[in-house]
């Protein structure tokens, strides 16, 4: 069993800490309910909108995400990390907050990428993601060129995440969407980067077969990597 704890700063959304945290039990080599990580959450459904702080003058989140990464802290973790992209855009001022390591999911995901010699990525993500570059900026210097979906395309990714996902629609129609990744396929991406903590459950949900990247799966597998646990 590893000593390290590892603490989750979630509820940006529900589903997608739980999808963080089924990743980092089913990837971690265990024999034995012991042999698996201490993972402390904070599924903390009160922190406002991430899009709207970022984009439209929405409550700032920093408030309640630093509270979030002081109870972890107080808990025991020796790391935190956030599964949520456009949380990103406040990575600084949480980072700030406490003295234990946050791990950055879109720079894990850059190096992922990197290492995988990917050269042209198509970004599924939230305005708030897209519009203030916070993939742009991580990418920048990377190589790799990173597709944006034109708006018609943008507003599917949106309604699939807040309409279908948080919404808890299981049957909702995922046919705008699978345009937007087709067209990102069609104009050269490799892969697509789920740069929404929600769209790695809608590929499970309604069932999507895209070549796709998981910035949530990179997250946990670098936390298990910092915990020392065996990865599988």
């Amino acid at each position: 069993m590893s000593s390290k704890v590892i603490g989750v700063l979630g509820g940006m959304g529900p589903l997608a800490t739980a999808d963080l945290f089924q990743k980092l039990v089913e990837h971690t080599d265990a024999a034995s309910d012991q042999e698996h990580p201490r993972i402390v959450i904070d599924s903390n459904s009160a922190i406002p909108d991430r899009t709207e702080a970022l984009l439209h003058g929405g409550t700032d989140p920093v408030p309640e995400m630093v509270k979030s990464a002081h109870r972890l802290a107080d808990a025991g973790a020796d790391v935190i990390i956030m599964p949520c992209n456009t949380a990103h855009g406040f990575y600084d001022a949480v980072a700030a907050a406490v003295s234990v390591p946050v791990l950055h999911m879109i720079d894990l995901t850059r190096d992922a990428l990197t290492a995988r010699g990917i050269r042209t990525a198509g970004l599924l993500a939230t305005d708030g993601t897209v519009e203030t570059g916070i993939y742009q900026h991580a990418f920048a210097a990377s190589g790799i060129t990173l597709l944006i979906p034109p708006p018609a395309d943008q507003a599917a990714v949106m309604d699939i995440v807040y309409n279908g996902v948080k919404a808890g629609d299981l049957q909702h129609d995922a046919t705008a969407f699978c345009r937007a990744c087709e067209g990102l396929l069609a104009r050269g991406a490799e892969t697509l980067v789920l740069g929404c903590t929600e769209l790695p459950p809608a590929f499970d949900i309604y069932r999507l077969d895209y070549p796709a990247t998981d910035p949530t799966l990179e997250l946990a597998l670098a936390a298990l990597r910092f915990a020392g646990c065996k990865i599988k």
